[in-house]
């Protein structure tokens, strides 16, 4: 922290990026549809947890998996009216990120117009998780770490 209580700009995208993965991973919790965790409306209890000896570390997300966690994220942010804030450093993403973020939320707000909110959130989810599939089929940067 500095003057004014301002973040600097790498600690700003560590935090955008910690909160993105935060919110990703409550989203990932056992929900029945109808917000209930698995097994909560019926009684029943949950089948015994794995033991930590035979459950390994979590794998770690590939960069397809984190542009659609973060573009996602943002996507439905700004398709609620959210404007981001600053620029798409500020938010945790790469130029490439940013990119497909413009293409995708351009199109939903379009959906959202002429279909309604329910189209326009599935299309969010189908193009991020396609345009994020085919930035990254090469596994990393095409042009230097700038460019991822």
């Amino acid at each position: 922290m500095g003057r004014g209580g301002a973040l600097r700009p790498g600690l700003a995208a560590l935090a955008a990026l910690a909160l993105v993965m935060a919110v990703a991973a409550a989203g990932c919790g056992g929900r029945d549809g109808s917000g209930d965790p698995v097994g909560a409306s019926t009684g029943t209890a949950h089948s015994a947890p794995m033991s930590p000896a035979t459950s390994g570390p979590p794998r770690p997300l590939s960069r397809a998996e984190l542009c659609v966690s973060a573009v996602g994220y943002w996507a439905h942010e700004m398709l609620d009216g959210g404007e981001p804030y600053g620029d798409y450093q500020s938010m945790g993403l790469s130029n490439r990120q940013y990119d497909i973020l413009r293409r995708v939320v351009e199109a939903a707000r379009a959906a959202k117009r002429t279909q309604g909110v329910r189209a326009a959130e599935e299309l969010i989810g189908r193009q991020t998780r396609e345009a994020c599939a085919e930035g990254y089929r090469d596994g990393g940067p095409s042009h230097g770490p700038w460019r991822s």
